[in-house]
């Protein structure tokens, strides 16, 4: 006598992580709280001052619910620490990483190639197994990978989609003189240049994940406020006190943010601008300021959802 089974029970392996939701439950979980917001978090110059040499993940992973460290999402961002004379090496499951030399001298060793950095200077370097990090002088960096995306999507990084790229200040600084003075013939205040890579010609940026702008903000201006759907991670450079930012969900009838956060600025100190709040920036200071907002702008560019907006303040 044979004993029929259940289909489904035999398929049981098959069918048991299946569940459903009704539609209007399930679209937005966000606003529902079933996952969290990115929130508006800063990271001071003091995490990269002292210590021995080591790397400090900027880690909101708790915040996020995600394994760590991770900074938004889809990136990482840390303080590289190295003190003169020492070697650090890092590893990342990443498809990219950007660094900016915020003090220091030294040279990166990547894959047969010696990289050559100092202050001011951007290092974009592909995937691959390690690089080893080399100070002259008493160094930090801020550094930018992927290796949050490349987790949650369960992914290897072995295809180099770039090559290493040295941006050097001069270069960089150069190029912003350009437009600081076309910005002054056309009477806008918004100077600032992004960095690229050849091999990015669909994004035009410096990566085909990662965003990377140099911005200077000028005495007495503000920039009108902006949003965009990708998360920034912005690094502020040089300032004097009198330069802020200023976040919020919502504008008012006259363009200006209804119940903002202020973030005053301090030189050498990151804070996170959540994806899709309006931001305004302004220099009430007798002194130019600078800053570096990187994203992972570059992959919401090629998936066309950046959504980059700019709201003309009355």
């Amino acid at each position: 006598m044979s004993i029929l089974c259940d289909p489904i029970t035999k398929l049981k392996h098959l069918t048991e992580h299946g569940t459903y939701y009704e539609y209007t439950k399930a679209a937005d979980p966000i606003g529902s709280g079933i996952i969290s917001t990115i929130p508006l978090v800063e990271f001071g110059s003091e995490l990269h001052e002292s210590g021995e040499t080591r790397v400090i993940p900027l880690d909101i992973s708790k915040n996020l619910g995600c394994e760590g460290p991770a900074t938004s999402p889809a990136l990482c961002a840390s303080f590289v620490r190295i003190l003169a004379g020492d070697r650090l090496s890092t590893s990342f499951n990443a498809t990219s990483q950007l660094f900016y030399v915020m003090r220091g001298q030294g040279r990166t060793e990547f894959e047969g190639d010696s990289i050559p950095w100092k202050t001011g200077d951007f290092v974009a370097l592909p995937a691959s197994q390690a690089a080893f990090h080399y100070a002259v002088t008493d160094t930090a960096l801020y550094l930018i990978q992927d290796e949050p995306l490349l987790r949650y999507l369960g992914a290897k990084a072995d295809v180099q989609r770039f090559k290493p790229t040295l941006y050097a200040s001069e270069a960089s600084l150069r190029e912003l003189d350009k437009v600081r003075e076309e910005a002054k013939r056309v009477n806008r205040n918004r100077v600032s240049i992004l960095l690229a890579n050849k091999a990015m010609d669909q994004t035009l940026t410096v990566t085909h994940t990662l965003w990377a702008m140099l911005g200077v903000i000028q005495t007495g201006s503000v920039q009108a406020p902006h949003r965009h759907q990708s998360v920034a991670l912005d690094l502020i450079l040089d300032c004097d006190p009198g330069c802020y930012t200023l976040v919020g969900t919502r504008l008012d009838e006259d363009g200006q943010i209804i119940k903002p956060v202020r973030v005053d600025w301090k030189p050498y100190s990151v804070f996170i601008t959540p994806p899709g709040y309006w931001h305004a920036h302004y220099n009430e200071s007798s002194r130019e300021a600078h800053l570096i907002p990187l994203q992972d702008a570059g992959l919401h560019t090629y998936l066309r959802t950046l959504d980059i907006q700019f709201c003309n303040a009355k």
